[in-house]
């Protein structure tokens, strides 16, 4: 695949809670082989913007497109099954599952066979080889038999990847993934998504701006909704909108 294909694309969408108005027309593409960081402040829209994308909440104008399919009207659960997978700033892992079967549980709900109500779903050719190979491209081959509860939080982290990974996305959705860890956390997290990169298209929403400046290709900068500015890092850092609405004197 070239590094240029657009996986999704959100294309003037807005989102209205009565007069407030959390996400107002904001357009942006995702390719494969790109990182693409969204910045902002707390308030800023960033995770109304991935919500939307994902599908978790409607759009109140504009459309978005997932392989170049419009997948406006559908939900979280069949673009999902179409190739979108997310993470939320929140672990939403199963603490007391091993790793495997939190990556086995992600991979049934991919590949669902209602129809085989006779035979076990641990039992699954598929799902099994789809919660293994997420779970050792996420770094965790030596864990698959720890239980969740036990990990550290960085590495309850790259669970949540490699759960997203079972789902086999092409469009990978990350709100704040490095959120709470210590520098050897976030240099292992970085890796991850750097070795996912060529595979996949990756939304990073993250407030730590030397990770961000380290990993993404394209920064959007949101303020109040609206996306204020767009390109690589020089882009960014050069900006003087970008500078006195976010990032201050010191970058």
């Amino acid at each position: 695949m070239k590094p240029s294909e657009v996986l999704l694309r959100g294309s003037h969408i807005t989102r209205r809670w009565g007069g407030l108005v959390a996400v107002n027309d904001v357009s942006i593409e995702l390719t494969r082989g790109t990182v693409h960081a969204v910045i902002g402040t707390n308030g800023a829209g960033k995770s109304t913007l991935i919500n939307m994308l994902s599908g978790e909440i409607p759009a109140s104008s504009g459309s978005v497109h997932l392989m170049g399919e419009d997948v406006t009207q559908w939900t979280q659960a069949r673009r999902a099954r179409a190739g979108l997978g997310r993470s939320y700033q929140r672990n939403t892992i199963y603490p007391t599952f091993t790793v495997y079967e939190n990556c086995r549980l992600a991979a049934q709900a991919q590949s669902q066979k209602p129809w085989l109500w006779w035979q076990s779903a641990n039992a699954c050719p598929v799902t099994q080889a789809a919660a293994h190979d997420a779970a050792c491209r996420a770094g965790l081959e030596h864990m698959l038999d720890r239980q969740a509860n036990m990990l550290s939080h960085g590495q309850k982290r790259q669970l949540e990847i490699a759960m997203c990974l079972a789902t086999q996305p092409q469009v990978l959705l990350l709100d704040e993934p490095l959120a709470g860890m210590g520098a050897e956390e976030t240099d292992r997290m970085l890796k991850l998504l750097d070795t996912l990169r060529a595979e996949h298209a990756i939304l990073l929403v993250e407030h730590d701006m030397d990770a961000v400046f380290r990993i993404a290709d394209v920064i959007t900068v949101m303020v109040n909704g609206v996306k204020i500015a767009s390109g690589d890092a020089a882009f960014i850092r050069q900006s003087p909108e970008v500078r006195n609405a976010y990032l201050g004197e010191g970058h």
